[in-house]
């Protein structure tokens, strides 16, 4: 078992339901980013994703597309990157994840990519776009470096194919409740909660459900049904509602929000 699947069981004996973060790196600065994830510590986020700015993010909606683009413009680079969840992961009761798009592996060079990230305490990776049919040396790399892939099922999954994917992820399987992109509400409703138990009841491994989790009403709505509520688009839009200081309050007063 993986020390992110270790991680998650032991923390669901004393929550509910976990929480878990997303933060694209250097946007708008890594400094903020720093801040943030103080706040992550403090209100005891379980599990931090760590975006990679990658120029084509098919996966993300225009909030994150934007932060991934103006990221890419101050000049944020991978080793930047791998710099900066080093610091974070040797200083936090944290389990960080690293979330990128496949050619920023293959850039970097698959197998150096997967080394450096455990190296450094990055526990998973999320890559959308590494498709098994196409990536398969992705998994198995990941699961000689002992760095969990984490693989994705949607509503269009079918029984054989949720089956396949499940026995690839490691440390838990990302439930996307509906199609489309990060950033947009999603209604929890009795079809998605329908999906999402579907998940629950035949996944090996913890479920964690994204997209669309906007509320403390949200993650109650999924409590019983998931694991754990990924919250993303929501934060940065909270933190893009004001000046920076501003914003960094919201985001302390949203955080607070989930524990009382």
């Amino acid at each position: 078992m993986s020390s992110i699947e270790n991680h998650i069981n032991k923390r669901l004996q004393e929550k509910k339901i976990l929480i878990m973060t997303h933060q694209v790196l250097g946007y708008p600065s890594f400094e903020v980013n720093y801040e943030i994830i103080k706040l992550f510590a403090k209100y005891k986020i379980d599990i931090v994703e760590l975006q990679i700015p990658f120029s084509e993010p098919i996966a993300d909606g225009p909030v994150f597309a934007k932060a991934n683009q103006e990221a890419i413009k101050q000049g944020v680079k991978v080793k930047d990157c791998m710099d900066f969840a080093q610091k974070v992961a040797a200083e936090f009761d944290i389990k960080f994840v690293f979330m990128t798009y496949y050619n920023i592996l293959i850039q970097y060079g698959l197998e150096d990519f997967i080394k450096k990230s455990k190296e450094i305490g990055i526990t998973s990776l999320i890559v959308p776009d590494a498709y098994p049919e196409n990536s398969m040396e992705f998994f198995d790399l990941s699961y000689k470096y002992d760095v969990a892939p984490i693989a994705i099922a949607t509503p269009y999954t079918d029984d054989e194919r949720f089956k396949f994917i499940d026995s690839l992820t490691r440390g838990l399987l990302y439930c996307v409740p509906r199609k489309g992109v990060t950033g947009i509400k999603t209604s929890f409703d009795y079809e998605t909660l329908a999906f999402i138990d579907k998940c629950k009841t035949n996944s090996k491994h913890p479920i964690g459900v994204g997209f669309g989790v906007q509320s403390k009403e949200d993650i109650q709505n999924l409590t019983g049904h998931t694991d754990i509520a990924i919250i993303g688009s929501h934060l940065l839009k909270t933190l893009e509602s004001g000046t920076l200081k501003e914003g960094l309050q919201k985001v302390e007063d949203f955080l607070a929000s989930l524990n009382s």
